[in-house]
């Protein structure tokens, strides 16, 4: 039998436990799910960072660890880590990840706001362009930022894609490295941020880059809050270099009450809900990965510490 350490709050077993139980019987694992164990006895872990667990180092027989979150910037560097590392990667973050993406880019293409938040009777009309005259640049191209690029191109949309290793996606202009990042930036009329946070790619939307954009860009930022410098983008939106703001994540959550995002008139605040680790498909990959772990075959999404995802 193999034991399963649950290392991850309360609120996560309650939602977690059961689809785990049932999907490791679906992959015709032999497993001993657990919140506590003997150290000694522990193979795998499923993590939360929120939860207790900090030292790995007592667990001696450790196989792998599998997070429960996409971002693995909190555990990544912990020295006592010193078996594989897989992200979470399933198909519910994914679906919501481009959910949220694409309605927020129809909601700057189309220019909803303008009636949506009318609150007089003027009857202005605003014709938008279509969407193959719409460039849309994606920063980030891993498995969400790929997904995201494709299903815009679904649309007909003008699709710009950086990464920082070079990246193949269908229909997507792709860019990568330094010199790439300056040319995407000129074709970002509406920008999603989907990179992981890394020391490489903290502050990477400086004032020097938010100037490199078409005045009168929008963003979008469901991936992590130190992407952007935010008095580089405030700076921005006085000026009308960026016309609005769509920000989902933040450098401290929550967002606290007196920070100039919650009152500037061009930013859209949203709590953390881009997307979201849905159970029931988290869970299939998880026992996807210990049964693939325990075949010899490597677990999917495995995380490079030398580049820190």
């Amino acid at each position: 039998m193999t034991t399963i350490l649950f290392a991850a709050p309360n609120k996560d077993w309650e939602e977690f436990g059961a689809p785990l139980e049932d999907a490791f019987k679906a992959e015709g694992l032999n497993a001993n799910l657990v919140r506590e164990a003997d150290p000694e006895t522990v193979e795998y872990i499923v993590y939360a960072p929120t939860g207790w667990l900090k030292d790995f180092s007592q667990f001696t027989n450790l196989k792998g660890v599998q997070s429960l979150w996409a971002g693995v910037e909190k555990i990544v560097d912990n020295p006592t880590l010193q078996v594989p590392l897989a992200r979470m990667v399933d198909s519910g973050l994914k679906e919501g990840m481009i959910e949220y993406c694409v309605g927020h880019v129809l909601r700057y293409h189309l220019d909803m706001d303008q009636d949506v938040l009318r609150q007089d009777a003027k009857w202005e009309v605003h014709v938008p362009p279509l969407a193959k005259d719409r460039s849309v640049l994606v920063l980030g191209l891993g498995a969400l930022g790929a997904a995201v690029s494709e299903a815009l191109v679904a649309l007909n949309f003008d699709v710009h894609g950086w990464s920082r290793s070079p990246k193949q996606v269908p229909g997507v202009r792709c860019y990568h490295g330094e010199d790439g990042l300056a040319e995407a930036l000129t074709a970002g009329e509406i920008v999603v941020l989907l990179l992981p946070q890394t020391a490489e790619t903290t502050n990477i939307l400086s004032a020097h880059r938010i100037s490199l954009l078409p005045r009168g860009a929008r963003i979008i930022n469901p991936g992590r809050g130190p992407l952007i410098d935010d008095d580089a983008l405030l700076a921005a939106l006085d000026s009308g270099q960026v016309v609005h703001a769509t920000l989902d994540v933040f450098r401290i959550e929550p967002l606290p009450k007196d920070h100039p995002y919650w009152q500037h008139d061009r930013v859209t605040v949203t709590p953390h809900i881009a997307s979201d680790t849905r159970p029931d498909t988290a869970a299939k990959l998880v026992a996807e990965n210990i049964r693939r772990a325990e075949s010899g075959q490597s677990m999917k999404f495995i995380v490079d510490r030398d580049v820190g995802y």
